[in-house]
Parts: structure tokens; sequence; C-alpha cells
């Protein structure tokens, strides 16, 4: 049956520095989870061996370190990460940033913590 999902009723769980996500989506082909991390917050550099990820920002200011470059997301803005690319996400504002992560395949076993 198809149905609209979303924060009220989505799959809900913890991660990081309280940060918080609903997998709107989660397919072995497609993985689609929406996420809030409180100011202050980020998670440990890391890569996917196989997934290509999208981040989308829906409010806030979310920062992302990819090598020895930081970008700057503002609400609407997007990042493409390819498989293989060291990255992490981090809050950037003063703000709780919310954002949506787009993962082909799901990133399920495809996750190994890396320095930046």
């Amino acid at each position: 049956m198809i149905a609209p999902v979303s924060k009220a009723n989505a799959a809900h769980y913890l991660w990081g520095q309280a940060c918080e996500g609903w997998h709107l989506l989660e397919r072995s082909d497609l993985h689609v989870i929406h996420e809030l991390m409180p100011q202050g917050a980020g998670e440990t550099a890391h890569r996917h061996e196989i997934a290509r990820q999208v981040f989308f920002v829906l409010s806030g200011k979310l920062g992302m370190e990819i090598e020895d470059t930081i970008h700057q997301l503002a609400p609407h803005d997007s990042l493409e990460i390819a498989p293989g690319i060291v990255h992490r996400a981090f809050n950037a504002g003063r703000e709780p940033v919310e954002f949506l992560v787009i993962s082909h395949p799901s990133t399920r076993g495809d996750r190994q913590d890396e320095p930046l």
C-alpha cells in the first residue's frame, strides 16, 4: 500500500552527539533519511565504498568537510558525495540543521571510519 511518510510516522533513531534520524525510505537500492543535528554536533569522518550520497539542506547550515575543503550548505543547497570520498557532516550554524541524506544503494554495511 502506498502511503505518505514523514517524521511523524517514520522509523526514528538517535545517533552521534544527540542527532536524530527518520527513515523515509529504507530499501537496499535506495535509502532516504531526514536528519536533525543540533548546534555544535557533528559526525566522525568516514567513507562509503559503494554508496553515492546526496545531502540536501532543509533548514539551518550544514558544514561538510571533504579532504582539505569545508563546504557551507544553506537551505536548499545540495552536495553529492561519490563513493570512496572521505567526508564529515557537522552543524555549522547557531541553530539545529535539518537535512535529507539520499543514498544509492543503501549505506548499510558500507561505512568505514577514516581520518580526514
